[in-house]
């Protein structure tokens, strides 16, 4: 038997990078997915890999900045699957590359608005369908910038810390409900969003690389491993954590 025969697995920002290698693991461990992104192209492809695959997916567009989009996806799963069993909220920006006073009031509201209004907002949404389904699953994806300063990037670093938090204090409150809320928090991870980065300044990759002390990037199959453990149907006792994944950085 599959560890997710028959569970319908919602993922935002899964056109590319973390949220495809996740979609991917999903199914191929039985998931019924659910590939969100406002980037439709990629959602599209990210579900012809799961079913060339043998998989099930279904792509439903959303940009995760409006609340009323987070409503209509977890209304779309609904009509597509009958329910919602596990809730990857992945989508994210990087947001400005610059110091703190040079942020200017148009990149703060993008970046919050989609880093933590898109987790927030989007939570609401699945929150509710799994109370009245009495179970549930969420993971939400910070970063170790949710856990130490990144500096050049004050706004992402401050939405990745709200996401935290936000996971600490909804897992409190539904814990009793039988709905488990936990993070991951991934080291770079090659993505496109992280590959642009250096395109600004090509020697910020060894520099970022000297600070892992596994001495490699993550994968974004590393980080769909890692959220596959705490959704795993044998892992239930874990929740509000925010874990790292991140080649040993935390412990230095």
């Amino acid at each position: 038997m599959k560890k997710f025969q028959q569970q319908v697995v919602l993922i935002t920002g899964a056109a590319s990078g973390i949220g495809r290698a996740t979609a991917l693991s999903f199914a191929r461990e039985g998931g019924r997915v659910v590939v969100s992104d406002r980037a439709e192209e990629g959602g599209h492809e990210t579900v012809r890999l799961i079913e060339e695959a043998g998989g099930e997916a279904t792509f439903l567009a959303c940009d995760v900045a409006d609340p009323a989009q987070l409503q209509q996806l977890v209304e779309g799963t609904l009509a597509t699957y009958g329910k919602l069993d596990i809730a990857i909220n992945n989508a994210g920006v990087g947001g400005t590359f610059a110091k703190t006073a040079n942020i200017t009031p148009e990149d703060y509201h993008q970046t919050v608005n989609i880093n933590l209004g898109g987790v927030f907002f989007g939570m609401q949404e699945q929150l509710r369908q799994m109370l009245e389904q009495g179970s549930g699953c969420i993971v939400n994806v910070a970063s170790v910038a949710g856990l130490r300063g990144l500096p050049n990037s004050a706004v992402y670093t401050a939405t990745k810390h709200a996401v935290v938090g936000l996971t600490k204090a909804a897992a409190v409150e539904y814990a009793r409900k039988n709905i488990r809320i936990n993070a991951v928090c991934p080291v770079f991870t090659r993505s496109p969003l992280f590959d642009s980065l250096f395109s600004i300044d090509p020697s910020y990759e060894e520099k970022l690389k000297r600070n892992i002390p596994l001495g490699r990037y993550g994968q974004p199959e590393d980080v769909a491993q890692a959220i596959l453990w705490l959704c795993a149907p044998d892992n239930t006792f874990v929740t509000g954590m925010a874990l790292p994944v991140d080649g040993g950085m935390m412990a230095m």
